[in-house]
């Protein structure tokens, strides 16, 4: 019996075209990331802190520079998988600028003032000397342990979280460039993860911090899950998890109803939602923000909603524009919804980082209005705001994180800020102009923000949004006046709070305070490079 030769087909599968220049401000920033990790595994423990603060601040100055170079460009890159256009460039520019301040933030290591024995393991960290950071000395430790317990004594500064906030950086710029729902996901948890260990780093409070970690995470997976499933309806639907393509099986099909298309983008949109902070996903918001490390709660609250409304933005305006008479609505109730939850609740804070995360509950609500407007005003005063918001909210962050107490705490009362004007004026002057500034008054960003994305949503038929929109602001300066209230005409304390001024906290502060009340006064570039950048690849 003859045996039969096995015949084997070759099949040549083409490499993809990657265009490196497109995709260079996030591979740069990625790479620096790798780096960091090299530097934590290789580099001496007492220059670890030098060459992580050189590297990010060198890595993100670098890849804002290559954003800067790749103005104009509006195209595909990755076969299709990532969309370098104006949204995208702007979005990863105003990323990069916040991410710069919030790493100045998080390297900060001259906050306590108290004097650090030097004993223990560790006695060779910068900390040891000049004050302890934000930050676990040694994460892997039980709270309140020995081992931790020297480590503090000690002043061991932890270096790791800047490899991880860079892998964050580079999670956040590519979110809001997906050009493909797979992209997305990846995006989504690259983001998430270093975002997830950084809550639970706090060096005080520990409990409450992982505490805050824990919820964020098991929340986080929950709607990674619903994101999912989102995306697999969106498949079965359109054959592709490519945006365009999503947009072009909507525009084939006949039918009203666009029942499986609905379901998809709802389930996505839960993802979505619930990183932006929107009611009915807002319930983390007050307790990471108040658990985590200050640092990471202005960072996050900054940039995490920068890269989460971008990415909606593109699913929406890229991906089912076609289905816009079925999503508006459903936004609509949520922006309603978020406006008024975000403004009462905060009334009742006693917290300063809670009232501020309520705060921050409201402002998503007022971007979700402008999303519901459904046209080119709406995307770019969206990006207005959310540059506004992003150096506001990083600022007043980080002149909370300067007031302390007697024990070197911070004074996150409220009733710890009374008399604050008389015995900073300076601090409460810079903190009542973000206050004021969220609140929308005139003279600051915050005002112009809010004009424009209620503007944008009465050109869009949204005329009922922007009546709550401006009952909710009304309700939101109540609260906010009340903390200024405080500081200025209100008697100090037996026991004041006391205000530390670290360089490199007080340089962020100074710089997000100069840039609010600048772009109050002188909006027009700021505004005229959002309204150039609202186009989209398809």
């Amino acid at each position: 019996m003859s045996a039969t030769p096995l015949i084997l087909a070759t099949v040549s599968v083409p490499a993809p075209s990657i265009e490196y220049r497109d995709l260079a401000p996030m591979l740069i920033v990625f790479g620096v990331a790798v780096a960091g990790v090299l530097v934590e595994a290789f580099a001496p423990r007492q220059s670890r802190y030098l060459i992580q603060l050189i590297l990010g601040l060198g890595g993100m100055g670098v890849a804002l520079g290559a954003v800067i170079g790749l103005r104009g460009t509006n195209e595909t890159a990755v076969v299709g998988a990532v969309a370098i256009d104006g949204v995208t460039l702007y979005l990863q520019g105003t990323i990069l600028v916040v991410s710069i301040l919030g790493l100045l933030f998080i390297a900060e290591r001259r906050s306590d003032r108290q004097p650090v024995r030097k004993e223990g393991p560790g006695t060779w960290s910068l900390t040891a000397s000049r004050g302890v950071d934000a930050f676990a000395p040694q994460a892997a430790s039980m709270p309140g342990s020995s081992d931790e317990i020297a480590a503090t004594r000690a002043g061991v500064a932890t270096t790791e979280v800047f490899p991880l906030t860079l892998f964050a950086v580079a999670g956040l710029m590519l979110f809001p460039a997906s050009n493909d729902l797979l992209t997305m996901f990846v995006a989504l948890e690259v983001l998430s993860l270093p975002l997830y260990l950084l809550c639970g780093l706090a060096r005080r409070q520990r409990l409450l911090s992982q505490e805050a970690a824990l919820k964020y995470f098991l929340l986080g997976a929950f709607s990674s899950a619903f994101f999912l499933y989102g995306m697999a309806l969106l498949y079965g639907y359109a054959g592709t998890v490519r945006l365009s393509g999503i947009a072009d099986a909507v525009a084939r099909d006949t039918s009203s109803s666009h029942t499986l298309a609905v379901l998809g983008v709802g389930m996505l949109a839960v993802g979505l939602l619930f990183k932006i902070g929107a009611v009915p996903f807002q319930s983390w918001v007050p307790d990471v923000y108040q658990g985590a490390p200050t640092p990471i709660t202005g960072f996050m609250a900054a940039a995490t909603k920068i890269a989460a409304v971008g990415a909606m933005l593109r699913v929406l305006y890229v991906a089912v524009p076609g289905l816009r008479n079925d999503w508006r609505p459903v936004l609509a109730a949520i922006a309603i919804a978020t406006m008024v939850v975000g403004a009462v609740f905060a009334i009742t804070q006693t917290d300063m980082k809670r009232m501020l995360a309520y705060s921050s509950v409201a402002h998503a609500g007022f971007i979700l209005t402008a999303l519901v407007a459904a046209n080119t005003a709406g995307v770019s005063s969206v990006l207005f705001y959310l540059a506004v918001y992003g150096l506001g909210t990083l600022g007043a962050f980080a002149v909370v994180s300067l007031v302390r107490d007697e024990n070197g705490d911070e004074a996150t009362s409220l009733s710890a800020w009374a008399g604050m004007g008389r015995r900073s004026p300076w601090l409460a002057s810079i903190f009542s102009l973000f206050l004021l500034s969220f609140a929308g008054i005139p003279l600051t960003s915050g005002f112009i923000a809010k004009f424009a994305v209620f503007e944008a949503a009465s050109s869009g038929e949204a005329a009922t949004l922007v009546i709550v929109g401006v009952i909710s602001s009304a309700i939101a300066a109540f609260f906010y006046i009340r903390v200024i209230v405080l500081m200025f005409f209100t008697d100090a304390p037996t026991t004041s709070a006391t205000v530390v001024s670290p360089t490199l906290t007080t340089t962020v502060v100074a710089l997000t305070a100069a840039s609010t009340l600048v772009l109050g006064i002188f909006p027009q570039p700021l505004l005229d490079l959002a309204k150039n950048a609202a186009t989209f690849a398809h």
